[in-house]
């Protein structure tokens, strides 16, 4: 199966320091999953390789031919994809704005039916789990419904180094257990709901909305 592992922060200088923190944890998460989980396909998004306009206009709004760059490969990407890893900071007790800013750009139709697995960290003590909270309902309207058990880094700064690895004195082998529980929550249900979107197509048992926000109306 493939996966496609959401990396959102652009924050990209100090203050705050480490910079990048997130890029740690999503290396990691990374090499967990090709050193335990081989047999499935992992893919980096990284937001910070996706500028995007000031004024939104989501993917689905554009002529194909006229997307903004890179916004049509990425729907490509994520149609293609079983499942979403979603590594998010906390701000504000807020998952990351250029996290949702980036998702937003492209119709749930893409991410429907398909699970999704919450990773959230922090500098401080909490590692981002109020952010997490938030997360599970703005991932289950757009239809890639989070597994239940979650992944917290708290004080990420002291567990992983740039390139993901643990740091010294740092039990790695706890970490990938840790991260092991959320991952196989997420391979169960992306091979069940890839399964059965084989033999019954959701979107046609469920008419999409595409275009226009009236489609969701009551009568």
């Amino acid at each position: 199966m493939k996966f496609l592992v959401f990396l959102g922060t652009v924050r990209d200088s100090t203050p705050p320091s480490p910079p990048r923190l997130g890029a740690r944890v999503a290396k990691s998460c990374l090499e967990c999953l090709a050193s335990r989980h081989d047999e499935h396909e992992a893919e980096l998004v990284d937001a910070l390789d996706y500028p995007l306009e000031p004024v939104f206009k989501p993917h689905f709004a554009y002529p194909r031919s006229k997307a903004p760059s890179g916004l049509n490969e990425l729907a490509d990407r994520i149609a293609s994809a079983d499942g979403f890893v979603m590594i998010s900071p906390e701000y504000n007790h807020s998952m990351s704005p250029a996290l949702a800013n980036l998702l937003n750009h492209f119709g749930s139709s893409l991410f429907a039916y398909k699970p999704s697995a919450i990773v959230t960290y922090s500098a401080g003590q909490w590692g981002g789990m109020r952010a997490a909270i938030g997360m599970r309902t703005f991932l289950s309207e757009l239809g890639c419904l989070p597994v239940s058990a979650m992944i917290h880094v708290p004080r990420a700064q002291d567990v992983f180094d740039e390139d993901g690895s643990p740091l010294d004195g740092v039990d790695g082998q706890a970490w990938f257990n840790y991260f092991g529980r959320t991952f196989k929550q997420l391979f169960w249900w992306a091979q069940a709901a890839g399964a059965h979107r084989a033999r019954v197509d959701p979107h046609k048992v469920v008419r999409d909305f595409t275009r226009d926000p009236s489609e969701r109306n009551a009568p």
